[in-house]
């Protein structure tokens, strides 16, 4: 597993400014944390997705990748502080509860 901590820089108002993700081992996300400007902090994993929060339905790629473009800072983090990432954010009030992949 991989932890990602990437931060958006843009000024709109009702899209998030940090996501943390849980990568696997395939490339995919496994778990996703928004955090917003007005302070809600979003959570997301493969049974609980809604309309403002789900995982990526691709492969994230290298974080490299990511962090090489000027509208985005991002680092590897280590597993306790994505913990603590996830156990302060909320599921979403829009939560399906239904698996967002087949299994």
């Amino acid at each position: 597993m991989e932890y990602w901590k990437v931060d958006w820089l843009h000024d709109f108002q009702n899209e998030p400014t940090r996501f943390y993700s849980e990568i696997g081992h395939d490339g995919y996300e496994v778990r996703k944390i928004q955090h917003y400007r007005d302070g809600r902090r979003l959570k997301a994993d493969e049974f609980h997705e809604s309309a403002e929060i789900g995982l990526s339905e691709i492969p994230v790629g290298a974080i490299e990748d990511v962090a090489s473009q000027p509208d985005f800072a991002a680092c590897l983090i280590n597993r306790e502080e994505f913990e603590q990432a996830w156990q302060s954010a909320s599921w979403s009030t829009g939560v399906s509860g239904s698996p967002s992949k087949e299994t």
